[in-house]
């Protein structure tokens, strides 16, 4: 097995609290769904949120779905003018395949964040 960091991101239409439990879980989802992970093989997620997303922690989806035995950790991303507002991004760094390609998940109006990958969106 190869430790492995996913990249992923989402958006919210505002600072709601079950708005961004439900973005972040459905990200989740997503990102263990595209690589076929198992929880037992996650080492750590990171989530970060633009200035503007404060109503709840993204972790608290993260524990909803079952990721209990998951050490997570919720920062503020930088606050850079003129960038994608409400975003929730998240890096999970996990025991994969090697043979296997990593796939980054960008949901909503996150796919701005990485035109390159829209073919595997």
């Amino acid at each position: 097995m190869k430790l492995r960091a996913l990249r992923g991101a989402t958006t919210v239409d505002e600072n709601d609290a079950e708005a961004i439990l439900e973005a972040t879980e459905e990200l989740v989802r997503e990102v263990i769904a595209r690589n076929s992970l198992r929880i037992e093989d996650m080492v750590s997620c990171i989530f970060t949120c633009t200035s503007d997303l404060n109503a709840e922690f993204p972790a608290v989806a993260a524990r909803r779905i079952g990721l209990n035995s998951v050490p997570l950790l919720c920062a503020r991303e930088i606050d850079v003018p003129g960038a994608l507002p409400r975003v929730i991004r998240m890096l999970l760094h996990c025991y994969a395949d090697p043979d296997t390609e990593a796939r980054h998940v960008y949901l909503r109006d996150a796919v701005a964040l990485r035109a390159d990958l829209q073919g595997a969106q």
